[in-house]
């Protein structure tokens, strides 16, 4: 009865509540990066030639990134929906609307479907076919493939980089139509970054993750320094793919420069992470790659302009 009674108190909260409510939803921060990604992939395409006066240019910029925000917001809150169990054990997790009783499932699911599939839609009228498809494709199996695989094997990573790749892959071909080697660049690069993130966070948030029966690291066993070598072996791969960007055509030399320094800046954090295998370092892995991303980003595209 107190149960139902918090629910049904969900309805009657405040205007501003409820917007906060959906706001923690949707996840803007974790959705926004990704957002982003998929802008820089439209704006390096070879047939896009971006001018700060196109206006036309800039509805463009600004369709993509509703549409990007609706489907990640989406997939962001059926995976809420699942895990709302597993988020009432965990501290940073537990005042969510859903596992906090603020809001129902019901209203929860009809915001999943209004937002994910609308925004897919949307990409798909706007721009192309293929574009709405990849990121419904995207959608779906972040939701319903990544999202229950957390709590039954640490292969839930491989699977969840995928969608977590797809961004920039869909920016490029809302703007060319077609799958091709660019795209395929921007997935591999935004694919490989994911491993050491994932596990630097599982690591840090060991307790929680454990508590709530989420398995994401690759070893069993915290104290083992295995998670650390699969950190120093993803970023290293990021190294020698920097130089693909500029063997296709993406970026130049300066571009270059910038994705080589970063990721060896990634190498170095993940490297220092095996040495002493504990906490601390396991965070600088962790704002190590929240650094990577956006500086590559950003070096391919004002490389272009």
């Amino acid at each position: 009865m107190l149960q139902q009674e918090s629910v049904d108190a969900g309805w009657h909260l405040p205007l501003t509540n409820r917007i906060k409510d959906y706001n923690q939803l949707l996840k803007p921060n974790l959705s926004g990066m990704v957002v982003f990604s998929s802008v820089i992939g439209y704006l390096i395409a070879p047939q896009i030639h971006f001018e700060f006066s196109d206006m036309h240019m800039w509805q463009n910029i600004i369709t993509l990134f509703v549409g990007g925000m609706m489907v990640t917001g989406g997939a962001n809150t059926i995976n809420q929906i699942l895990e709302r169990d597993s988020d009432k054990l965990m501290k940073r997790t537990r005042n969510r609307p859903l596992p906090d009783g603020r809001m129902q499932q019901t209203e929860a699911w009809i915001f999943a479907f209004m937002t994910g599939f609308a925004g897919a839609a949307l990409l798909g009228y706007y721009f192309n076919i293929m574009a709405g498809l990849m990121s419904l494709f995207s959608l779906l199996l972040y939701a319903f493939a990544y999202t229950p695989m957390k709590k039954i094997h640490p292969i839930a990573v491989l699977i969840g980089a995928i969608p977590g790749a797809l961004p920039p892959m869909i920016g490029w071909i809302a703007a060319t139509g077609i799958v091709s080697t660019g795209g395929w660049i921007l997935f591999l690069l935004q694919f490989f970054w994911q491993f050491p993130h994932f596990w630097a966070i599982a690591y840090v948030a060991y307790e929680d993750y454990t508590n709530a029966g989420i398995k994401m690291l690759p070893s069993r066993e915290r104290e083992s320094k295995f998670t650390a070598l699969q950190c120093m072996f993803y970023s290293l791969i990021l190294i020698p793919l920097a130089l693909a960007p500029k063997f296709f055509g993406l970026c130049g030399n300066a571009g270059t420069i910038v994705m080589l320094v970063f990721g060896v800046l990634y190498f170095v954090a993940s490297a220092a992470f095996y040495k002493h295998n504990n906490e601390k370092y396991a965070r600088k892995v962790m704002y190590a790659s929240f650094i990577y991303l956006p500086a590559i980003l950003l070096a391919l595209i004002f490389d272009k302009l």
